[in-house]
């Protein structure tokens, strides 16, 4: 069974939102009823990623309009802000709403953030990472220290919070994800919930090895999870029919500006994925079936994870299952218009893996 099952919430909303036909409007009473709806129908929480808006705004308003039941993750480049702000913003958000917030660890690419000012090359960013994340988890424990590190020169560190105490034990927990050996060997030593993007489930296997190696040198155990997309239907017929769809509707600029120049992308899960497809755009999407049921082409048209399950209902919950038996313990599920493929989930998948509302 599944610990856990997460939903995804961006304000990026509709049928295929990468194209401006198929995206809807989307306000806050809209993202407020999208999180509500995630609530109800038995999702733990919902992933917030660095999309349109800021994760700390959104996440409080969706925090604010529902119950401690959702546990929203937050999507966060280390480095941006300082560490102790950070942990202190934390500490204020479970203060206000309860024990509920999750960082999902979120490194970045050396172009994305050379535009925040951020200037690091890849292997750094992991090291910049594991001292910035060492200094947060200390700080959300409550502790008080003086810390001088190769990026961080910090002193009193957290004397200023005041009455500002913790409410997660040990310290608001880490999310991340990370397929180059820094980032496997961060996640390894510093996180508690190791989270991947789909891959053929022989692929997975080889690289969840790697981590539990690392983590076990370390003393620790961590945590599996899992981001897929899902486009789920009565048959298979009708699943792979819809995304057909997606190929059809997705315009000659989009494929050219995502399959276009990568020059600057350095994350090794992007090129993971890509790999898959080889920036192929087929006439049939069943032709890039890496898997059964596994499709790699949701990256030909929108950035970041971009595998999909594809099938019946039955076929969906056969590959989910296969990765449980990996040791996946957690999901991070999505469809296309997230309000609608919520309910569908809900209804058809959620069941099986043991979720009720």
């Amino acid at each position: 069974m599944a610990s856990e099952v997460l939903w995804y919430i961006i304000p990026r909303e509709g049928a295929y939102p990468w194209e401006p036909e198929g995206r809807r409007p989307v306000d806050l009473a809209y993202l407020q009823q999208l999180a509500g709806t995630v609530e109800r129908l038995g999702f733990s929480g919902a992933l917030l990623a660095t999309d349109l808006h800021d994760v700390w705004p959104l996440g409080s308003a969706l925090a604010a309009a529902t119950s401690p039941r959702f546990q929203p993750l937050l999507a966060v480049h280390p480095g941006l802000i300082s560490p102790t702000l950070l942990a202190k913003m934390a500490l204020t958000f479970d203060t206000l709403f309860g024990p509920r917030l999750r960082f999902n660890v979120v490194n970045g690419s050396t172009k994305t953030l050379r535009e925040y000012g951020l200037d690091v090359e890849h292997d750094a960013r992991y090291d910049l990472s594991a001292e910035y994340w060492s200094i947060v988890k200390r700080l959300t424990a409550g502790e008080v220290f003086d810390h001088k590190g190769r990026f961080y020169d910090l002193k009193n560190a957290g004397a200023s919070f005041g009455d500002l105490r913790p409410v997660q034990r040990p310290h608001v927990p880490l999310w991340f994800g990370g397929s180059s050996a820094p980032g496997i060997e961060m996640a390894a030593e510093h996180v508690d919930v190791y989270l991947t993007w789909g891959e053929p489930p022989h692929l997975l296997k080889e690289k969840l090895e790697r981590v539990r190696e690392r983590a076990a040198a370390h003393g620790r155990t961590l945590r599996i999870g899992l981001r897929l997309h899902l486009i789920v239907r009565d048959t298979e017929d009708e699943a792979w029919a819809a995304a057909d769809r997606l190929l059809d509707v997705t315009s000659d600029a989009t494929y050219a500006r995502q399959l276009g120049d990568r020059t600057g992308e350095d994350g090794v899960g992007w090129q993971r994925q890509f790999r898959q497809h080889g920036g192929r755009v087929p006439a049939k999407a069943r032709e890039l079936e890496v898997h059964p049921n596994l499709w790699p082409g949701m990256s030909l048209f929108r950035p970041g994870p971009g595998t999909a399950v594809v099938g019946s209902t039955a076929q969906v919950v056969e590959r989910l299952k296969e990765y449980e038996d990996l040791g996946v313990d957690t999901f991070i599920l999505s469809g296309n218009p997230l309000l609608e493929e919520a309910y569908r989930v809900a209804e058809t998948v959620l069941p099986a893996l043991g979720v009720r509302p």
